[in-house]
């Protein structure tokens, strides 16, 4: 089977088919395209979400918080805490071991949010750590932000850049011959980017300003999360390519490995349907983080990206790009 997230197709008939939610407390159920589930307390709403990090050593603890927490943004919820699995190679040091609880601490405490509990083992299961992070947030006024909320004449919105995360990683993990290929600095700003990968402050922004659907850029890159959006509100998309905003660092390091930056893993990045993306990107600014909209949301179920020369169907997303550089 190919490396990376199982395929739509086959996560719905093999995993999603299988899962019959039963108690009425779950009130956000698993469905392609939802990152979150949700449990109704009564006076509060309880969202959840867990992710891996499987595919990068470096700053493995920095991105294994950001990532789980940014997903209960997209729902517009504040986090609140995570939990850590840890998985530990034989061959690791407890060096290493610290290191990357230093990194899982600080960027806690950065996010204001606690580590509530989890497990470590070691374990030959695995031949580099692998971290799994749990993270638990609450709801504003009981209102949750679904992927699936998307209305046809919305706009789409995307903060920062495409492919932040992957630029990052790849940055990393081939620093000494992209360094050789553009110099130091270019290498320092996209291994810098990995400060970038938060949408907590735009996941809260979108939440009090009143957004219909949030869904943060995950493996897939760009053209992924819009699939997802798309699926899951059982509408389409019209894209414009020239809008999606894309970093210098992003474009060189992705031509070099010939892979394509809106395919690219990009937490950091938050996708928006909105009825008034112009007033949303204006106050998105305001708070210093870049924002654009790149696009509308159609009646018709296809997702068209539009170049300059042609419209191509947008479908399903596949691998990762990242995977073809680190393979």
């Amino acid at each position: 089977m190919e490396i990376g997230k199982l395929s739509n197709e086959k996560l719905q008939k093999i995993i999603l088919n299988k899962i019959e939610a039963k108690r009425d407390e779950v009130i956000l159920k698993p469905t392609i395209g939802e990152d979150c589930g949700a449990l109704d307390f009564g006076e509060e709403y309880c969202v959840i979400s867990t992710d891996p990090i499987t595919g990068t050593e470096n700053k493995i603890g920095v991105l294994a918080v950001n990532v789980a927490l940014n997903d209960i943004a997209a729902s517009g919820a504040v986090p609140i805490g995570i939990m850590v699995t840890m998985l530990i190679p034989p061959n690791a040091t407890e060096s290493d071991i610290d290191n990357i609880m230093d990194q899982l601490s600080k960027t806690a405490s950065q996010a204001n949010i606690d580590i509530i509990g989890g497990h470590t083992e070691i374990t030959d299961a695995v031949n580099r750590f692998v971290i799994c992070v749990t993270a638990v947030g609450k709801t504003m006024n009981n209102n949750i932000v679904k992927t699936s909320g998307a209305k046809p004449g919305d706009d789409l919105v995307l903060t920062k850049y495409a492919g932040l995360e992957g630029t990052s990683i790849i940055a990393y993990d081939n620093e000494q011959q992209l360094i050789s290929q553009f110099g130091l600095d270019i290498v320092k700003q996209a291994q810098d980017l990995i400060k970038e990968i938060s949408v907590i402050k735009e996941g809260m922004i979108c939440a009090e300003f009143g957004v219909n659907a949030m869904h943060d850029v995950t493996e897939g890159g760009v053209l992924g999360a819009i699939w997802e959006m798309c699926h899951a509100s059982n509408i389409g998309a019209q894209i414009n390519k020239e809008c999606i905003p894309i970093l210098k660092e992003t474009k060189l390091i992705c031509d070099y490995y010939d892979i394509d930056p809106l395919k690219l893993i990009s937490s950091g990045s938050m996708l928006i349907s909105t009825k008034n993306g112009n007033e949303l990107v204006k106050k998105i600014k305001q708070e210093g983080i870049n924002a654009a909209i790149i696009g509308t949301v159609t009646e018709n179920k296809t997702i068209y990206l539009k170049t300059d020369c042609e419209s191509i169907i947008v479908s399903q997303p596949k691998t990762d790009e990242l995977y073809k550089v680190n393979k």
